[in-house]
């Protein structure tokens, strides 16, 4: 049986399509205040520094060669490092195509970046963005700036069958970023949970057996750890208790399966872990909102 990568899988599913990209070159001092849009949001520090805020999150200092990725953008700050506290925000002036300057009109360049907004083409990208980190910073790994070129290109090429290239970049983006993060990760997420060996197994064993009837036991036997020390680890690591994990995952496959023509309710149920079409309904509608059959018709491919 092949490996299952949950970290692509959920990727996969997530669709992601770029909406616009652009280069920015700033001239200090400057700031930048954007709104939260709750879509995807990516910056490639090409050359210079410059400090970066997320909602109410502390500011995080980026440097030539950084890269930050947000899968659900909240509202931005970003701004020189010698922007005083009462400087107002600055409107990006447009220089030509996909490219931009913020701050002082004379002076030299001191900050140069990309920065690209996306969105995921499905109806469950909140139900699998909740299984991914609130904010993703990499250092010094050019092949994110290079697959960033990549994608910046193919957008402004319009070339045949440019989309799907697209999709797969920002889809190795994502992957590369998040991977690339998970070894210094301290907050809970996917990536740190996958990071850990143990947690691995048992993850892997989700992703590849939804249909099974799972229980604490069997994932912490998967993990070769204790059902309490498996619990506390994974609920550290990942940052939802296990089985709340696994319903997470369920539901995520369930709707996909839901928007395929010629399959029942009992072949859904099947197939995301329950014993009946009637169990299966009513874990569906208690986590949506609505009932599976009604969801089928509404969002039927």
């Amino acid at each position: 049986m092949a490996t299952i990568d949950p970290l692509a899988e959920i990727v996969t599913l997530l669709k992601p399509m770029a909406r616009f990209s652009k280069q920015v070159a700033c001239t200090a001092p400057w700031r930048i205040y954007r709104d939260g849009t709750g879509e995807p949001f990516y910056c490639a520090i090409l050359e210079g520094s410059c400090r970066i805020a997320f909602g109410t999150g502390p500011a995080v200092v980026l440097l030539t060669g950084d890269f930050v990725l947000a899968p659900a953008m909240r509202a931005l700050r970003i701004e020189s490092l010698d922007a005083p506290p009462d400087l107002p925000a600055n409107q990006p002036e447009k220089l030509g195509e996909g490219l931009f300057h913020v701050g002082r009109r004379d002076g030299s360049t001191d900050l140069r970046m990309r920065i690209g907004h996306c969105r995921f083409d499905t109806h469950d990208a909140a139900l699998l963005v909740s299984l991914l980190p609130d904010q993703v910073i990499v250092r010094d790994q050019p092949r994110l700036t290079t697959l960033i070129q990549l994608i910046d290109e193919e957008a402004r090429a319009q070339r045949a069958a440019h989309e799907l290239v697209l999709e797969r970049l920002l889809e190795v983006v994502l992957i590369e970023a998040m991977r690339s993060a998970s070894a210094i990760a301290t907050a809970p997420s996917l990536a740190r949970g996958l990071a850990d060996e143990r947690l691995a197994a048992a993850l892997r064993a989700m992703h590849m057996q939804p249909e099974r009837a799972w229980t604490m036991a069997m994932l912490a036997q998967e993990a070769a750890l204790s059902r309490s020390a498996f619990f506390t680890r994974f609920s550290r690591s990942v940052g939802l208790p296990p089985m709340e994990y696994l319903l997470i995952w369920r539901m995520a496959l369930a709707k996909q399966l839901l928007r395929q023509p010629g399959l029942g309710l009992e072949q859904v149920a099947q197939r995301v872990g329950y014993g009946s079409a009637s169990a299966f309904s009513v874990a569906f509608a208690r986590r949506t909102g609505m009932p599976p059959a009604r969801y089928a018709r509404a969002h039927m491919m």
